[in-house]
């Protein structure tokens, strides 16, 4: 079955400014559903290419960091270092523990090394707030004492700029964040009701129980399946192209579309496009992992390209080569005692 949605008008008129843009639309939509039968064809052989190259590499780097991890806390219980340099150490160990704590590339044992480690200092760092929130006892302060050093004050306030300029930012990714949620619904509830309206005057147009020419019971039978197929698959678009093919077989080609059903295939349609950008956009989601990645997803604006993944995954795959490299070499020196002392000394642990 082949026919047009595009609108269609007496030879002789020309397309109204609400018809050339539902045209435009149109032509969107069928590009986007070429899009998303693309990305979902590529979606296992990107996931699968991603297993084969970035995985290992990550799996490998987690490897020597977990390595990096067990020495530093062997030298912490072990050696003996100034109090600048423990603080050093607990500093990179509590940050180790904490990004190996979700790794799926230690055994079961590493793991659970990983966990007391990180436990150890979350419990450190609860009892060392605890004791700061302690409640002070009151004094009456001097007179003549000096004001607190403005460096220290200035220091506070900047820590406090830094800490509401970050929770800023938050709130407003978790507000667009949320907005975006609230316009997926809405056009999602759109689209399932403009499914619903065109499917049933479809199958109340075309019904071949109606029909007593047995040929048209023939052709009406097979539009009907095809429109329940579309409905069950959730397919606006296909639909109304069928409503459209309806009304152009009862002799209405020449009339053209009216405003009120521009109009309404202008909401549907828009509805169906918001959709197909979804779908879309949860694919892309899926195969993202890196921060990198993320970072070019959101400045592509809707451009990214299926290359564009599979040059991604190979960009953080070498760097990710090229940070395990550093971290095999500072592992070298983290073995010994004089070698961690170097680092601690040269500020490069």
């Amino acid at each position: 079955m082949s026919f047009d949605l595009k609108t269609t008008v007496q030879p002789d008129t020309e397309l109204s400014p609400q018809q050339k843009k539902l045209n435009r639309l149109i032509e969107k939509i069928e590009q986007q559903k070429i899009h998303l039968i693309a990305w979902e064809r590529a979606q296992n052989d990107i996931q699968q290419y991603a297993r084969q190259t970035l995985m290992p590499a990550y799996n490998e780097l987690h490897t020597v960091l977990f390595q990096q991890l067990e020495q530093l806390w062997k030298h912490l219980h072990g050696g003996e270092f100034s109090k600048a340099e423990m603080v050093q150490l607990d500093e990179k160990i509590q940050h180790l523990a904490a990004y190996l704590k979700d790794s799926n590339a230690l055994s079961a044992q590493q793991a659970n090394t990983v966990d007391e480690i990180d436990t150890f200092y979350q419990q450190y760092a609860e009892h060392t707030n605890a004791k700061k929130t302690k409640k002070k006892p009151f004094v009456e302060m001097d007179s003549n004492v000096e004001d607190i050093d403005s460096d220290e004050e200035e220091t506070a306030f900047d820590l406090f700029e830094d800490w509401d300029s970050t929770q800023h930012e938050q709130q407003r990714a978790q507000a667009k964040f949320k907005r975006q949620q609230e316009k997926r619904k809405q056009a999602e509830k759109m689209a399932e009701q403009s499914l619903k309206t065109v499917y049933l005057k479809i199958a109340a147009t075309i019904h071949p129980d109606r029909e007593q020419d047995e040929s048209k019971k023939i052709e009406k039978t097979e539009m009907l399946q095809h429109a329940n197929a579309a409905y069950k698959q959730q397919d606006l678009f296909y639909l109304l192209k069928l409503q459209i093919q309806i009304e152009q077989n009862r002799g209405t080609r020449q009339k053209g579309l009216t405003a009120d059903q521009v109009k309404f295939y202008q909401l549907a349609l828009n509805a169906q496009s918001q959709q197909l950008d979804s779908q879309i956009d949860e694919i892309i989601d899926s195969l993202v992992w890196t921060e990198n990645a993320k970072i070019a997803v959101q400045k592509s604006k809707g451009k990214l390209q299926i290359n564009d993944l599979y040059k991604q995954i190979d960009a953080d795959t070498a760097a990710i080569k090229q940070q395990m490299k550093w971290e095999k070499d500072r592992l070298k020196y983290m073995s010994r005692l004089k070698g961690l002392e170097m680092l601690l000394e040269n500020g490069a642990l």
